[in-house]
């Protein structure tokens, strides 16, 4: 005898063959981002040049400059402004930006020397180095803004935003950096990375990480939570 099938197989039935449809029409990765070592190959940087040996100043520093036996040529607290320039007594404005707090003492002293005053002595002072930071957005549980520290890496960056989603795509993670005034990009899946079969990417100041959202996961889930109200099962009589 043929039995007709329950309202919650039927329903079970329809909801299995939406994920289906939604497995089968979810869009591709961005083709555009490249993935697997060609990702790699998109942000690399040069180690040297990304952990410098000696810290050089930038906007948003905050320091002191000290004209010794000249009290009223010294400062006690500047800002470095964003066009990177430091504005001081009779010499106006001196270049901060990528200078060491040294060399930026021997800029002052020059200028000085030029016209104001014989052998002087100039000590810069770092009081406030401005902050650096990355970002990581989109499917964890606490995006934001984040300090940056030396050594940090793709998977350190993704602890302090608490980890992916139940909903994140973890195969579609992109870092987003800007190189020498030029936008890069690549794609990363975290799996291979926590599996040990690709490398942990090294993150600089600056660096954007977004999670991408996985559709199918999303819906499976929703499935999973209606499962109460369209029951997979029946009393038994």
């Amino acid at each position: 005898m043929t039995t007709m099938p329950t309202l919650a197989a039927t329903s079970r039935l329809a909801a299995l063959g939406m994920l289906a449809l939604l497995a089968a029409c979810q869009r591709p990765t961005n083709p555009v981002v490249p993935a697997g070592q060609a990702g790699y190959d998109a942000v690399v940087v040069d180690p040297v040049a990304a952990t410098p040996e000696r810290y050089t100043l930038r906007p948003g520093d905050k320091i002191a400059v000290r004209v010794y036996g000249e009290s009223e040529l010294s400062v006690s607290e500047i800002i470095i402004d964003n066009a990177g320039v430091v504005s001081l007594p009779l010499i106006g404005d001196v270049r901060a930006m990528g200078s060491t707090a040294t060399e930026l003492g021997d800029l002052i002293e020059a200028a000085y020397a030029a016209e104001f005053l014989r052998d002087p002595q100039v000590t810069v002072f770092i009081l406030t180095a401005y902050q650096r930071t990355i970002a990581v957005e989109g499917e964890v549980k606490q995006p934001g803004v984040f300090p940056y520290a030396d050594g940090q890496t793709l998977l350190s960056a993704l602890a302090l935003a608490r980890s992916p989603t139940e909903t994140a795509k973890l195969d579609e993670i992109m870092i987003f950096r800007t190189i020498d005034g030029q936008k890069s990009a690549g794609r990363f899946d975290i799996r291979a990375i926590r599996g040990g079969r690709m490398p942990d990417v090294a993150l600089v100041p600056g660096d954007v990480v977004v999670v991408g959202y996985s559709s199918v996961r999303g819906a499976w889930l929703d499935a999973l939570r209606a499962l109460p109200v369209v029951g997979y099962f029946r009393p038994v009589n």
